[in-house]
């Protein structure tokens, strides 16, 4: 079973586009060191939610990751056709601990199994 991310980027500089454009990338450009520390911990298949920060602030697709490093290889999997918004996630209380709630500036965190299917299931109802 995979292990599941969640990365953010800004949409100006590299957007969910890009990488549907690209099909593979390697993800670099991050400097925080827990943040670095989670992108070593990625392993090839785990599972990616690609979020967009700035205006959007909106999980927009899914990524996979296609080889593990210090700087992992990403693949393009999926354009979510209804997007998850922070407003949204913020008003679920079980995502409440989440890092992206907890952590607004960390650009690459875990998700735990409970959030991936939250996640799931806000993008079938919205």
């Amino acid at each position: 079973m995979p292990n599941y991310w969640l990365v953010k980027t800004e949409p100006q500089e590299y957007s969910l586009a890009d990488l549907e454009r690209d099909g593979v990338t390697q993800w670099t450009g991050v400097h925080n060191p827990l943040a670095k520390k989670h992108l070593a911990a990625m392993s090839r298949g785990d599972l990616v939610l690609v979020y967009h920060t700035g205006n959007e602030r909106q999980i927009v697709g899914l990524a996979e990751v296609a080889a593990a490093g210090a700087e992992p290889q990403l693949r393009f999997r999926q354009r979510f056709t209804k997007p998850v918004p922070l407003a949204a996630i913020k008003a679920q209380p079980q995502l409440r601990d989440w890092a992206l709630v907890r952590q607004g500036r960390l650009s690459v965190m875990p998700v735990t199994l409970t959030q991936w299917k939250l996640v799931q299931k806000m993008m079938s109802e919205s």
